[in-house]
């Protein structure tokens, strides 16, 4: 009895204390998504509404001023037939290949390169920087009169009497086009590829390099055993950031070719925007979208599944 009237004036402050807590953390949780409802109200207005919007448009026959007609998957029926979006994809196939490869290669070769040096890091670092702050727009101009075909440096190189340096068009050829515009795209994308994966390396413990050292290993070795499997969550981040990027190529190709000659240029993203503000197309312009945007979202939930299958990236 006496421990029962000992253990009863604990027992309540304890429950008290509890329950006090419990209203302080709701108090906190409520607080918080206050605080975060206007930004979630954005979200949805610039977000979540338009994307809501544009596949219901793209269940319909809309030309983007009028009323819109409910034809259900016509549109994705006939894409699957239109030799324009087929050729546009196959473009934008190839231009992800190209990116996956050739940049990611010069970045992490320069990247390597530049952490072998400790005086003026800072200074390369800035250089390779540089063109990835310059907009588009001024980066695709100045490209464009390099490779003019009367001003640019192949016809200023046939002035000099450089031989096999005549009539050759860059963006202006079904042949040379599409890589043209790749490479003025690479010129700028590579050197931020560089700064990152740089980074990277910066942070992978120096005494795994030494380790190869005394096994007798050389440059390769330090890079392949020790530096790809020591940035390889930057590199795989990397690889999706491209994907995605490509899948969405818009600007270097409009600026530059705006898809031709002979859409030998044309991706998705500029075919879209000339179906929808040119062909008065809007609602086939966005089962396009909308077809590019699952896309992306099988890519994502593909990354998702090998994080959860062991990929620590």
């Amino acid at each position: 009895m006496a421990s029962m009237l000992q253990s009863g004036p604990v027992a309540m402050p304890s429950a008290r204390v509890t329950e006090t807590r419990r209203r302080r953390l709701r108090s906190r949780h409520l607080a918080g998504w206050l605080c975060l409802l206007p930004f979630l109200a954005v979200n949805f207005i610039v977000i979540l509404g338009p994307s809501l919007s544009t596949f219901y448009y793209s269940l319909t026959d809309w030309n983007g001023i009028g009323p819109a007609t409910y034809i259900g998957l016509q549109n994705f029926r006939d894409l699957t037939h239109d030799h324009n979006f087929v050729e546009a994809f196959r473009h934008v196939i190839i231009w992800t290949c190209f990116f996956l490869t050739v940049p990611i290669a010069m970045g992490l070769l320069g990247s390597f390169l530049l952490s072998q040096i400790t005086r003026g890091q800072m200074l390369f670092r800035l250089l390779y920087f540089i063109p990835y702050t310059i907009a588009s727009v001024v980066n695709a101009s100045m490209w464009k009169n390099i490779f003019d075909t009367r001003r640019g440096i192949f016809a200023q190189l046939d002035n000099l009497g450089v031989p096999g340096m005549d009539n050759i068009s860059i963006f202006g050829s079904t042949r040379n086009a599409l890589w043209g515009v790749a490479w003025v795209d690479n010129w700028h994308w590579w050197g931020f590829l560089v700064v990152v994966f740089l980074a990277a390396m910066q942070s992978v413990d120096q005494e795994l390099y030494d380790a190869v050292k005394l096994d007798g290993g050389g440059r390769w070795r330090e890079f392949r055993d020790v530096t790809i499997p020591g940035i390889l969550p930057t590199l795989v981040f990397i690889l999706l950031l491209t994907i995605i990027a490509s899948l969405l190529v818009f600007d270097y190709i409009y600026i530059i070719t705006q898809g031709g000659p002979a859409g030998s240029t044309e991706m998705v993203g500029t075919l879209l925007y000339k179906t929808a503000f040119e062909m008065f197309e809007a609602g086939y312009a966005a089962a396009m979208g909308v077809t590019m945007t699952l896309l992306s979202v099988l890519i994502m939930l593909g990354y998702r599944t090998l994080q959860r299958r062991g990929w620590e990236v």
